[in-house]
């Protein structure tokens, strides 16, 4: 497969070669279920224009395209506009390709709640893709995408990147616009790239990133690209968090130790720290994460939005019964969870706590800046797992002990493969800066990227 890098260059006609070539792979590779659809020639413009072709998450708005974050209580929904990341991409010459499967309202760590069915791992059919941002991890490193767009709420592009073996990437909290993609935590979610090696991650970020009036929670500061500044050869302080490595499993404590060796070997310097007790991260993200998702879930009732089961009598019943029937298990869940935890008498013990443990991430994250330049860490505690492996919803929260606590400090981060286990399945590690110290984390990356290839 070419690399964003190499298409930036194309011609009009190698640009439609390519996104012919690209469905005819997509059809013989229908099994993996990394797309939903595939937009259509005038969609893309790509006759008009010549445009470079991404795929892109189920969550963001396409105007004129259906978009159902892969629920049933949205389908036959059409977004009537475009998102501002769709926007800034046909700024910069590129275009929505085809819609990637997720899990359901990006709530899922596996892709495995979507209601168009499963995506399977590109590397082990056996094995799930991660989530939320399963199929467009899986559509990059099936190579039947050049890059792709995910979101980001609790390690959903770096989780499905570390399982899938390829580059993604989570911005800081405020940096790309949120305008347009259908929210699940809106104080945690981001959009950002997911790609085969690290400079089209830059590339694909430098594309969406910048400041947007409509989107209020956007950061109104100057923006420089990255990709055009990128050192593959700067030294770094880099923090290891002791007790993070404690949870890993022992492939993924040897690829973590390994790595830090050759970062030394390579003159980085390495220093050691710690941070809060990843139980309380868990506890403290998914109360803020499933209050927040109750209050932006509350919109799709069968009135305004999707689909309205027919059999109701009555506005309470339509409530209801398409509620009842629209949404799947692990949404109805959070959303009783978050209605639970924002509840008279229950809004201080679980919500107000849950806040001010944030603020100690927060503060604990400034800590280690103070004394570092770079965080590393693991992005999961095991390679992709079976399908079927997560026993009980918990067990599939605690996948997320690495990526979480990122999201509640709102700073950046990129999963960058590594290594493979005696399976061939690949492991990630993620490098994790300061907020709005992209340029800092891709030259970083760049660097381990660089320096794991070499140690081949």
């Amino acid at each position: 497969m070419v690399t964003l890098k190499e298409v930036l260059n194309f011609s009009k006609e190698e640009l439609k070669n390519l996104c012919n070539e690209l469905n005819e792979k997509i059809k013989k590779t229908k099994e993996i279920g990394a797309y939903i659809e595939q937009f259509s020639d005038e969609e893309l413009k790509i006759s008009k224009e010549g445009t470079i072709p991404i795929a892109i998450k189920n969550n963001i708005n396409v105007a004129g395209s259906e978009i159902t974050c892969c629920s049933n209580i949205l389908k036959g929904y059409i977004a009537p506009y475009n998102a501002t990341v769709i926007e800034n991409l046909h700024k910069n010459g590129a275009g929505a390709f085809g819609r990637t499967n997720m899990d359901e309202f990006a709530m899922g760590s596996s892709t495995e709640s979507s209601c168009y069915g499963k995506t399977l791992n590109p590397n082990d059919f056996s094995t799930i893709p991660g989530g939320s941002s399963g199929g467009s991890a899986a559509a990059v490193a099936a190579k039947i995408a050049v890059a792709a767009l995910g979101t980001d709420t609790g390690g959903s592009i770096r989780q499905p990147a570390s399982y899938c073996g390829v580059v993604g990437m989570k911005p800081t909290y405020g940096r790309v616009s949120r305008y347009g993609i259908i929210a699940y935590g809106s104080s945690l979610d981001q959009c950002g790239p997911i790609a085969q090696n690290v400079e089209d991650a830059a590339l694909l970020y430098d594309m969406i990133a910048g400041y947007d009036e409509k989107d209020s929670t956007s950061a109104n500061i100057e923006y420089q690209k990255v990709a055009p500044n990128l050192n593959p050869n700067q030294k770094f302080t880099i923090a290891v968090i002791d007790n993070f490595i404690d949870e890993a499993s022992d492939e993924i404590k040897k690829a973590f130790n390994e790595t830090v060796e050759k970062l030394v070997s390579f003159g980085h310097k390495i220093i050691h720290t710690k941070l809060l007790d990843t139980k309380k991260l868990v506890s403290s993200y998914y109360i803020v994460a499933t209050a927040e998702a109750s209050a932006n879930l509350a919109r799709f009732d069968g009135i305004r939005y999707g689909n309205r089961d027919k059999s109701a009598k009555n506005l309470e019943s339509i409530y209801k019964k398409t509620r009842s029937k629209g949404f799947g298990s692990e949404v109805k869940k959070r959303i009783m969870l978050g209605n639970f935890v924002l509840s008279s008498g229950y809004y201080d013990a679980y919500y107000i706590k849950a806040q001010k443990i944030r603020h100690l991430i927060q503060n604990e994250f400034d800590e280690i800046f103070n004394e570092a330049d770079l965080i590393l860490a693991p992005v999961a505690p095991t390679v992709a797992p079976k399908f079927g492996s997560f026993r009980s919803s918990l067990e599939m929260y605690l996948s997320d002990i690495y990526t979480i606590s990122i999201n509640l400090a709102g700073i950046p981060a990129i999963s960058v493969p590594v290594a493979k286990n005696s399976d061939g399945l690949p492991i990630g590690l993620q490098l994790i800066a300061n907020k709005f110290e992209e340029q800092k984390l891709f030259d970083g990356a760049l660097n381990l990227e660089k320096i794991i290839k070499e140690g081949k």
